[in-house]
Order: C-alpha cells, then structure tokens, then sequence
C-alpha cells in the first residue's frame, strides 16, 4: 500500500484520532478547502498550518460541494486525485473528505486547537470560528500569496489554449483540416 493512503480518512475515524491525539496533550490544526488544482498557494498555506501545531488535518470539498461553491466545470480534478497530492504533502498529516457545503459538521467532530484559513477570509466569517473558539481554541489567518488562485491558473490555461489554437489555425484557410 502506498504511505499517502493511510492519510486519507473517513470523518468517523478522524474523529477517534483528533479524540486521541487532544488526549495525548497535542495541538491538532484544521483547515479546509477545494484544493481543485493544487498550486503554490495551498502548498504554502498548509505548510503554515502544519508549523502552528503537531498533527495539520485537511478537509476537502466532495467534488458535489464544490460544484456547488464552484459552478459547472468544477472540479477540474476528481475528489479522489485531491486527497492523493494533499497526503502526498510532508506538511499534511491527513486528509478527510466532507459532503456538506461548509466543513461546519466535520469541525464539530474534530474539535481542533486551530482553524487555519487564508487571510482572504475575515475572521469574525470563517465556519467553525465558534465551534473552535468555544472550545478554547483560536482561529488563525494566513497572508495569501499574491495571484496564487485556481481561478487563475484556470484563467491563465484557458488563455494559453485559446493562443495555441490561434497560433495552430493561423495561416489556414478557413474549414481546412489540420
């Protein structure tokens, strides 16, 4: 079996390990997202989270929810395929899928030390905020990475494919095969 698979958990057995791992005295840390094409942005920001605590747990939108948040199109990348390059990260100790259209339920469960989210989330706005607060943890916000989107880099795909086909019909008379 490959090592990233035993980091991908269903939300019931990463609720018996947050127990175990708050048990143990460590400081577990949450964050959640698409993650729909992974780019130096998340890599940054989780790498961030994971310095915050002992054990980062990541969250990840079912590719329902994020249709949902996203609209058609999305997500680029299967479910599946997300959680795989996020266990494959040293910063990320695991990965557990949610349905829901906001993580509210799956932060309920693993009640961690620490929210983690970008900073282009105002604080007092973050989901699971009072959940983690109430708690007796903190909420913590994480200076984004200028124009490190999956928005854009889809923007930038999009453009580059667009002046590829223009560049390969350039020439040609119209209806001719390629």
């Amino acid at each position: 079996m490959r090592p990233w698979r035993r980091k991908i958990l269903p939300a019931a057995r990463a609720r018996a390990l947050s127990s175990r791992l708050r048990e143990r005295g460590l400081r577990v840390v949450f964050t959640n997202g698409c993650f729909d094409i992974l780019h130096a942005g998340h890599v940054t920001l989780l790498e961030k989270a994971a310095s915050l605590g002992d054990v980062l747990i990541v969250g990840v939108n079912s590719d329902r929810s994020v249709r949902r948040l996203k609209g058609r199109g999305r997500p680029i990348v299967p479910l599946g395929e997300r959680m795989e390059m996020l266990a494959g990260l040293r910063a990320v100790d695991y990965v557990v899928p949610f349905t829901a259209p906001t993580p509210a339920r799956l932060i309920a469960r693993l009640r961690p030390h620490l929210l983690v989210k970008g900073a282009d989330y105002r604080t007092a706005e973050i989901v699971g905020r009072d959940t983690v607060v109430s708690d007796g943890g903190r909420v913590v916000t994480v200076p984004l990475r200028r124009g490190r989107s999956t928005s854009n880099l889809i923007r930038r795909a999009l453009r580059a494919a667009g002046e590829g086909a223009a560049r390969r019909t350039r020439g040609r008379p119209a209806g001719a095969l390629s």
